[in-house]
């Protein structure tokens, strides 16, 4: 018997099992490894005692796929994945995508659009009156009304659209928990109604007045616009976020409701965040970090080759980026492992059969942040009024990398280990603000593996306060360093720096005015994400209202297809199949003097067999 969860009756069987606890659904393939969060949640209630199986990517289009580890005795469990399943089909630019590294060799077609309320009605149909729980980015990011790209229409929460009987928002380790004691217990799911990081429906009068007036509203919570009002009316839409948005803290955020078809959707406060000995306990569960041998035959899982060598040293992220989810998802807040596990992990990496020698990552969604951004976060969490990186840093931040660096060291020196890199990114702009450098000479020295992956986002300061990230001048400097420093080693390595191209508030001018960065630069930035409005930041909230939510002033977005095209093409105006669009875009702009031949000029005209002038 392998040591993977069941993904057949006789499997279960092989363990004893007649009947399951839980049954997890997935949209991903069965990957039982840390870094995707069904193996989390998977592993976490199995080392509770809980009996726990596992549907990987089960075919929608017939419901006895979600028969085959029969019905549950506590709880279906249902997330799309690790990505939202619209950002997996569809480009930002609406278009199919061709790869999906989730699933075996990359194929498409192996979960369905908005798959957490697919599979839980499929679940359902399968087992009429059994309890559903959703959970995961998917759910989390839309647990109240939202705004749909895809559809271009504002949505009501996923846990009715998905008619489940919980939703779990943020990490949901805590939350899984406590529901699965509950429910152990025989607490009939409805009356589950405390439990932090979660959501739940409370049923009203009935009838077209019940937003206005539905039976009766939670105590001690912030009321939310109705549904009906933040479908049809901007403002309200912009208003309903920002209340959303400020109550993110586990620390200071209070329960939420929204009244939506004669009844509530009800969000308790966020659940607290891990300590470091939990993470420990988590991370170092008995993952077989290998893709189901199911999958074998079809080639593998893509996703995995990333990640294999990888080590997760922290969670959370103080940056609060306008277009990043994660301040809605997971808070603010950061959480580190301790050396002592990380370290047993890496061990346990070197005794793999397939080990080479490399650890390709030690990070998180910002690699250098390893702990709270100050001791009041520890104590009272994030404040509602201020950020902690922009537009400069705090002056109570704790810029430190003596931690980070001191893992970092103890990695590089076991045995078998030849390299150790850092491949997740880091802020730059935190990295600056230490005024001790001796991190970021060992990090050119021995942590990077050629190229670096930086941030920017853009050069226009409108576009870049809007997006929350600091003025260019720090990228500036902070490139000016990091080649003074390669010199001065001896090395030749390169930064990539990502950037988004039409971002809420950027024109065409503010475009013109990236790529002439990027060309005093000497920069050629060979991919560039045009922005993508995915529930659950702050910039979606910009793209689909026209205003900014913390101020209401008005905010320009390009949104036609062609508008859009134009700013990726200024961004990426050295590839040939784009001159015809940048010409467009530079004389649209009033900038028709960047057409020609002189070494300022973005594009030449379009006569093709005009010669450059020699020069004297």
């Amino acid at each position: 018997m392998h040591g993977f969860l069941p993904v057949t009756r006789e499997e279960a069987l092989e363990r004893g099992w007649r009947e399951l606890d839980f049954v997890l659904i997935t949209g991903d393939a069965y990957v039982d490894h840390p870094s995707f969060g069904a193996a989390l949640i998977a592993r976490l209630l199995e080392s509770r005692g809980y009996r726990i199986g596992v549907i990987a990517q089960p075919d929608w289009r017939i419901p006895d796929d979600f028969r085959r580890l029969g019905r549950p005795r506590l709880a279906f469990l249902v997330t799309s994945g690790n990505v939202d399943s619209m950002v997996n089909h569809f480009s930002s630019f609406r278009h199919r995508r061709r790869r999906d590294v989730y699933s075996p060799g990359g194929a498409v077609g192996r979960r369905p659009d908005r798959a957490v309320v697919v599979y839980a009605h499929c679940a359902r149909q399968a087992y009429p009156g059994v309890t559903v729980i959703v959970g995961g980015l998917e759910a989390s990011l839309r647990r109240f009304s939202h705004y749909d790209f895809w559809s271009d229409k504002v949505r009501r929460s996923v846990l009715l659209d998905a008619k489940a009987d919980l939703l779990v928002y943020g990490m949901g380790e805590h939350q899984i928990l406590e529901i699965a004691e509950n429910l152990s217990w025989g607490v009939p799911v409805r009356e589950i109604t405390t439990v932090r990081g979660t959501v739940y429906r409370r049923s009203g009068a009935a009838g077209k007045m019940a937003a206005k007036s539905p039976a009766k509203e939670p105590e001690n919570a912030v009321l939310l616009p109705a549904f009906e009002q933040v479908r049809d009316d901007h403002r309200a839409f912009a208003e309903s976020f920002l209340l959303q948005y400020e109550n993110t803290d586990p620390f200071s955020g209070r329960r939420l409701v929204e009244p939506v078809s004669g009844g509530w959707v009800v969000q308790n406060p966020p659940a607290l965040p891990l300590s470091s000995a939990e993470l420990d306990e988590l991370y170092e569960l008995p993952y077989t970090r290998d893709p189901h041998p199911m999958y074998d035959r079809e080639g593998g899982i893509p996703a995995v080759e990333e990640i294999r060598f990888s080590l997760v040293s922290a969670r959370g992220c103080f940056g609060a980026c306008s277009f990043c989810s994660l301040t809605f998802h997971q808070g603010r807040i950061v959480q580190g492992r301790s050396h002592e596990s990380l370290l047993r992990e890496a061990r346990a990496l070197t005794g793999r059969s397939d080990f080479k020698g490399y650890i390709h990552d030690v990070g998180g969604p910002t690699a250098n942040f390893r702990r709270a951004a100050c001791p009041r976060q520890e104590r009272h969490g994030a404040c509602r009024d201020r950020q902690c990186l922009y537009p400069a840093p705090c002056r109570n931040l704790v810029v430190d990398h003596s931690d980070y660096l001191a893992l970092l060291r103890k990695l590089r020196s076991l045995r078998k280990v030849k390299k150790v890199f850092i491949r997740s990114g880091i802020r730059y702009d935190y990295l600056l603000a230490d005024p001790d450098e001796t991190f970021f000479v060992e990090m050119c020295r021995h942590h990077v593996s050629g190229q670096l992956k930086v941030a920017p986002e853009h050069a226009s300061a409108r576009v870049l306060q809007l997006m929350g990230k600091p003025e260019r001048g720090v990228f500036g400097r902070f490139a000016e360093r990091f080649a003074a420093i390669n010199r001065r080693l001896g090395k030749e390595q390169y930064l990539v720096p990502y950037l988004i191209s039409a971002h809420p508030g950027a024109e065409l001018k503010d475009a013109v005015e990236l790529a002439e960065y990027l060309r005093d630069r000497r920069l050629q930035p060979e991919q560039v994400q045009d922005f993508y409005p995915t529930p659950g930041t702050l910039s979606t909230c910009m793209y689909h209202t026209g205003m900014d939510p913390r101020n209401g002033e008005p905010v320009y977005s390009a949104k036609g297809h062609h508008d859009r095209a134009l700013q990726r093409a200024l961004v990426q105006y050295r590839l040939p199949q784009n001159r015809n669009l940048v010409r467009e875009a530079l004389r649209k702009a009033g900038r028709s003097d960047l057409i020609g031949f002189s070494p300022k000029c973005l594009v030449t005209p379009e006569t093709s067999g005009q010669r450059r002038p020699l020069r004297t």
